[in-house]
């Protein structure tokens, strides 16, 4: 160790997830992977006295997907009906788990929205399900990109 490195004796430094996680993101879209995803957080949070952050991410869609229909609208009445199903979900979660849990609501695409979730409520792990749509075995899912970003461990539950 080298002078630079080597602390003060009795001086200790804070490193997120040391003593195992104290905040659990589980990101949440209403597919059957997202909901198993949501119950095995739910569970690990349990275990670890952790806060679980269930977050969803409205999409943005952009102005030329559309066709003509306000965009906040439909992306809105959308991200309503959902959170409100995501919400039912999560009171049922509450009960047979016992855990702390607030819900969040981030906007953007979900690979962006994810990383700001976890930065912003001081992640200690995130936990998402596994794609269902096919086209991201080819330009890659959320999963894969939070892992391969390296800045949190990551659960992929299918």
């Amino acid at each position: 160790m080298t002078e630079q490195q080597h602390s003060p004796q009795g001086e200790h430094q804070f490193e997120r997830g040391t003593d195992g996680p104290k905040v659990i993101v589980a990101g949440v879209d209403g597919s059957e992977s997202s909901l198993r995803a949501a119950s095995y957080a739910a569970g690990l949070a349990r275990r670890q006295h952790a806060l679980l952050a269930l977050v969803y991410v409205q999409p943005v869609m952009a102005a030329g997907a559309a066709f003509g229909v306000p965009v906040a609208e439909t992306t809105g009445g959308v991200a309503e009906g959902l959170i409100a199903q995501i919400r039912e979900a999560t009171e049922q979660v509450k009960g047979i788990f016992d855990v702390r849990w607030e819900f969040h609501t981030f906007r953007g695409d979900p690979y962006t929205g994810m990383v700001k979730a976890a930065d912003d409520l001081k992640a200690d792990a995130v936990v998402v399900g596994a794609s269902e749509q096919a086209g991201h075995r080819i330009i890659g899912s959320v999963a894969i990109r939070l892992v391969k970003s390296g800045r949190w461990p990551v659960t992929v539950v299918p």
